[in-house]
C-alpha cells in the first residue's frame, strides 16, 4: 500500500512541475484536474472522505468547468489551434 501511495505522490508532484511548465492553456486545465482527482485519492487514503468528495466536487468539478468556460469565453482554444502557424486566413507564417 505505500508503494501506491508513493506513485500517488510522485503523480502529484509531476502534475505540479507540468502545470507549470505547459504553454497550451487546455493542457494545463487538464493536468489541474487530474492534480485534484488524485489529490482526492489522497484525501481518501488519509481517511478524510469529507475532504476527497469536496476536492473533487469543487477542485476537479466547478474550478475546471469554470477555467473551460473561461477559456472559450477568451477564445483561448481557438489560439491554441492556431499555434501551428497559421493564422486564420490558412497562410503559414515563415
Amino acid at each position: 500500500m505505500k508503494i501506491f501511495e508513493y506513485m500517488l505522490l510522485a503523480f502529484l508532484v509531476l502534475c505540479a512541475v507540468s502545470v507549470s511548465f505547459s504553454k497550451n492553456l487546455l493542457n494545463s486545465i487538464l493536468i489541474f484536474m487530474s492534480f485534484s482527482l488524485i489529490m482526492s485519492i489522497m484525501w481518501i487514503l488519509l481517511q478524510s472522505p469529507d475532504l476527497a468528495i469536496t476536492e473533487a466536487a469543487v477542485g476537479a468539478g466547478v474550478t475546471t468547468i469554470l477555467f473551460f468556460a473561461t477559456l472559450k469565453k477568451i477564445h483561448g482554444m481557438e489560439a491554441d489551434q492556431d499555434q501551428d502557424g497559421e493564422d486564420q486566413g490558412g497562410k503559414r507564417h515563415e
